[in-house]
């Protein structure tokens, strides 16, 4: 079974993420248990803080215990979905008190056809964003007001229909990847069209621009490259092929040399972005056979490479981190996800599929804290994402995107249109708010202000 159906994307994943939530993490070991790992592993060996067949849970030690967090630091441009390179941005002052700006449509939004999945970036003072239909366009960041808009859906008959890809910003221009088999480098002040070239796949993801190349992975699993200046294809890499998927997908991490990807196939890969040499794979997948949802061993979320470790979290139900230079994993959590964990200082934050936020301690994967976003939601009543059984209409639990750490607070959205800002260190609810449309994609932070993209291709800025 594939997941490039016309349901909706946000259907799908709640659909998906809901009925695999039926089962416990102590229920998704399938092997016999085994005595508990040494407090010291052997090179090569990972150490699993927490048992699979084992509940996470907060560590007694690490209750109520303070931690290291940067100062939240001024940003004046997210040029890829990630904020920067390596897909991490630690603490960002921004949001204020969380007040809605603006806010202003930019397309087409999520339906049976078309489903909005790139989050926005932004540069010199713009913000760039793509709608469910390969329109491009730049808005003012501070009025919200359209710049310019570019529609680049193909002309011919081969893809009427199509959703998914990513925008990113790198020496003033902006590079595109859609679902319409394209890649398309872009003027960012004026719109106009540098080059364009067709691929073979769709592409779901954003892409990654570092160092004259961009970097953006297709949905066979095959990671492709292009010369920014003039599209020219270069080096590929292909992972293990994969029949069923998460609809969203993973931009790449970069730092120095080294390029990390992960795939639908669970595969988080290290290679030389020079030349795509295979530096190091890892699987974070297992199956279960008490969970058939195991199976999709996607990896969406982005890997982030921080502080020499790399940080992902799979579907499949393995969330670690791992040596950026060596490939070993240092720890591992049974931690189903399908967002990008946000490391900073002594922790890294990562929201489950369950809509769990965790806050792990990032040396030695212990938890300080868990927020379960879910409680309370879900039960019989009327509402978005009704189902009715009986008479009875039951409401299935938002999917909650990745995290954002802004001016002390853990901020996260779902599709079910409402915002939740945590204290950063605590976990503590400190706001709620109603957006009044659903949102997948995180949000990201510019000169103060956060900026999120609905699935009604609505850009919202708050301050």
């Amino acid at each position: 079974m594939t997941f490039r159906s016309r349901t909706g994307l946000a259907l799908l994943l709640t659909a998906a993420l809901t009925a695999s939530g039926c089962s416990t993490v102590s229920r998704l070991n399938p092997f016999p248990k085994k005595e508990a790992p040494g407090e010291v592993a052997s090179e090569g060996e990972r150490i699993a803080i927490i048992a699979f067949d084992q509940k996470v849970e907060a560590a007694e030690a690490l209750k109520g215990a303070d931690f290291f967090l940067p100062d939240p630091v001024a940003v004046t441009q997210w040029s890829l979905p990630g904020g920067t390179l390596e897909n991490s941005v630690e603490h960002v002052a921004a949001g204020g008190d969380l007040s809605i700006a603006w806010k202003r449509g930019f397309g087409k939004g999520s339906d049976r056809g078309a489903h909005v999945t790139a989050p926005p970036v932004a540069a010199n003072g713009k913000i760039f964003v793509m709608d469910g239909e390969a329109t491009v366009s730049a808005h003012d960041a501070q009025s919200g007001a359209e710049v310019w808009k570019v529609d680049l859906r193909p002309e011919g008959k081969r893809d009427k229909e199509a959703f998914g890809g990513g925008v990113a910003i790198a020496d003033g221009k902006l590079y595109v990847a859609s679902g319409y088999r394209f890649v398309a480098q872009l003027n960012a002040d004026t719109g106009a069209v540098g080059w364009k070239v067709k691929t073979e796949q769709p592409i779901h993801a954003a892409p990654t621009v570092s160092g004259g190349r961009l970097f953006v992975v297709a949905v066979d699993n095959t990671l492709l490259t292009y010369d920014t200046a003039n599209g020219t294809p270069s080096w590929t890499y292909q992972a293990l092929s994969e029949s069923s998927r998460i609809l969203g997908a993973s931009s790449p991490a970069v730092s120095g040399d080294t390029l990390v990807a992960s795939f639908g196939s669970g595969e988080l890969v290290a290679l030389r972005a020079a030349n795509g040499n295979d530096l190091w794979n890892e699987a974070l997948s297992r199956a279960s056979r008490n969970n058939a949802l195991s199976e999709i061993r996607d990896i969406p979320g982005r890997p982030v490479i921080y502080q020499g470790d790399v940080f992902a979290v799979s579907h499949s139900g393995v969330f670690a981190a791992t040596d950026l230079r060596t490939g070993q994993a240092r720890w591992t959590l049974p931690i189903t996800g399908i967002t990008t964990p946000w490391p900073a200082g002594d922790v890294v934050y990562v929201v489950d599929k369950t809509g769990q936020v965790i806050c792990v301690a990032r040396e030695s994967g212990q938890i300080y804290w868990i927020r379960d976003l879910s409680v309370g939601r879900g039960k019989a009543k009327g509402g978005m994402m009704g189902l009715s059984l009986g008479r009875k209409k039951y409401v299935s639990k938002p999917v909650w995107s990745s995290p954002l750490l802004a001016s002390g607070k853990i901020i996260t959205v779902s599709n079910q249109g409402e915002l939740v800002a945590l204290n950063a260190k605590t976990g503590a609810v400190e706001k709620t708010m109603n957006l009044g449309s659903s949102v997948l994609l995180g949000p990201i932070a510019v000169n103060g202000a956060i900026y999120i993209a609905t699935d009604e291709a609505q850009l919202i800025a708050l301050r």
